[in-house]
């Protein structure tokens, strides 16, 4: 009876992108909630009022409150993804072991959000918590994409990696780039106008270590890290091109190229318009989706290609004596 609840791999696949969108969709949500100062539309944790843990008929409460209760879906895709790891036939223990971070991810952001609001959206936390987002992000994304692919074709791309040693590590620095470039993004937010707390008329404190030259300080340093991101996308674009790579193993890298560039132009609106807010939420999505476009460009550059090894008497070693 129980063969029944087992899972096709095509099936499995379809779970695990469900997971990623849901994960997805909720960063872009917890955005809006940021945006239009509904952090504190449901004031307390774990309810949303002191005496009902349903909102009032408010916009700010209502906003705050949907991506409260989305999470139960994020959770229930967390959940099937874990299940479905369990009972997909073939098992394949790597598909599990990234499975369960979903579920543990959901919880921890679940405990962060809650101190996120009880210390009235205190910098550290509110980026914290889409920092946490953003790990989460990668294991959907890995999860992903091992889920489309079987064994064997995974092992082809570990022991064929892509060739080049230069092009595969250049794709690796994209993670640490592109993750300082969206701390400093967060900073930026958590300095500017959008505190998560004026719709409802909250006092929450800024991030302000440079005093009144906090935020011209946070977004030099985010646009300059941005731009180096740029930058190496570009010149592993044309390296990859160069290199003969064929273009569908480009298309990953072509599409990060052009998230970048659009997010260079959506920032630079903003700041001369003085970060509106629904220009600001577009940004903060978008680095999102820039984020899950460098995360599928490492894992499709497949593993690095081991080195060959030296026979006996080449050079570098010493010849046996005679």
């Amino acid at each position: 009876m129980l063969e029944r609840l087992n899972i096709t791999p095509a099936r499995y696949a379809l779970i695990a992108r469900t997971a990623l969108v849901a994960f997805t969709l909720i960063v872009v949500t917890g955005v809006a909630v940021r945006v239009t100062g509904s952090g504190l539309g449901c004031p307390t944790w774990p309810k949303c009022t002191e005496t009902s843990l349903y909102t009032e008929l408010n916009t700010h409460g209502v906003i705050e409150f949907g991506n409260r209760m989305l999470t139960g879906f994020v959770t229930l895709a967390a959940l099937l993804a874990l299940l479905g790891a369990y009972r997909r036939r073939p098992y394949r223990r790597d598909l599990m072991r990234l499975a369960v971070l979903l579920p543990l991810g959901v919880v921890a952001q679940i405990v962060l959000g809650g101190f996120t609001v009880l210390y009235d959206l205190a910098p550290g936390f509110v980026m914290s918590h889409f920092m946490l987002s953003m790990l989460i992000l990668v294991a959907c994304v890995m999860l992903d994409w091992r889920a489309r692919h079987e064994p064997e074709e995974l092992a082809a791309r570990r022991d064929g990696g892509s060739g080049d040693r230069l092009l595969t590590w250049g794709i690796r620095a994209l993670i640490p780039l592109g993750a300082l470039a969206i701390l400093a993004g967060t900073a930026a937010t958590a300095a500017g106008p959008h505190t998560g707390g004026t719709g409802t008329k909250d006092i929450v404190p800024r991030l302000d270590f440079k005093g009144a030259e906090t935020l011209n300080f946070v977004i030099e340093q985010h646009a300059r890290i941005a731009t180096l991101l740029g930058i190496v996308a570009v010149a592993l674009w044309i390296l990859a091109r160069r290199r003969g790579l064929a273009r569908a193993a480009r298309k990953p890298l072509t599409w990060l190229c052009v998230l970048l560039g659009l997010q260079g132009v959506i920032g630079g609106v903003q700041y001369q318009l003085e970060l509106p807010a629904e220009i600001v939420w577009l940004h903060a999505s978008l680095a999102a989706t820039t984020w899950l476009a460098i995360v599928w460009v490492v894992v499709a550059a497949g593993e690095l290609q081991a080195r060959p090894a030296r026979a006996p008497g080449t050079a570098g070693e010493a010849a046996p004596a005679s």
